[in-house]
């Protein structure tokens, strides 16, 4: 089999894309809150999410998620208590909220959307290079993000062990989570994905998870 077929291709439906890339951005503030409070976090889950935002031009939709769903399994589960079937973590849904937030000052800022590409070009010749998840790569993005998202007046406040969020390369981490949150976020409004619609439309996005489960 070719390495770059997926295993499981893409769903047409626009509202399975929409949670697709919705659960990018809930995985990555699954991933933030783990990390700041254990310090530790789940490689599988980790690996999706920063290959994902160091690959600036995927071939296909499902190349961006590693060709499987079950790599954004964390942020599945994170979506089934965003529409109440199970206990959700309320810091959680407030870093994923967050990242909509922020995603949507980017996406109006031309000139910090045009910095932020300039960046993660570079940065994906250096994962070519290194690999998308050695540090000097997550150092890079951590950097990307500080120099561009950090920048405006609303910020994502993390919650943790203050020890672990100073520990080395924690920062970086972090901010490179954060980083690929608002990657999978823009995604999520590429595909149609809008704030309102996850009031309104509970019970789309409720079907669109049980066609991915």
């Amino acid at each position: 089999m070719n390495p770059t077929t997926p295993i499981h291709r893409a769903p047409d439906s626009p509202s399975a894309r929409q949670a697709l890339a919705l659960a990018g951005v809930f995985q990555a503030a699954s991933l933030v809150d783990e990390l700041a409070r254990t310090g530790q976090v789940d490689p599988r889950a980790w690996e999706t999410l920063i290959e994902a935002t160091v690959d600036t031009n995927p071939e296909s939709f499902e190349a961006i998620y590693g060709g499987h769903p079950n790599n954004l399994r964390r942020g599945l589960d994170t979506l089934e208590a965003l529409v109440g079937r199970k206990q959700a973590n309320p810091v959680v849904l407030r870093y994923g909220f967050s990242l909509l937030m922020l995603m949507n000052k980017l996406r109006t800022n031309n000139d910090m959307m045009d910095s932020l590409g300039q960046k993660l070009t570079r940065i994906q010749g250096q994962a070519e290079h290194f690999g998308a998840t050695h540090e000097n790569v997550v150092a890079s993005l951590g950097e990307a993000y500080q120099e561009t998202i950090s920048t405006f007046k609303t910020r994502i406040v993390v919650q943790g062990d203050p020890s672990l969020l100073q520990s080395r390369m924690m920062p970086e981490r972090v901010r490179a989570c954060l980083m690929a949150g608002i990657r999978f976020g823009l995604l999520w409004h590429q595909q149609g994905g809008r704030r309102w619609k996850l009031v309104f439309q509970r019970k789309a996005l409720r079907r669109a998870l049980d066609s991915l489960s």
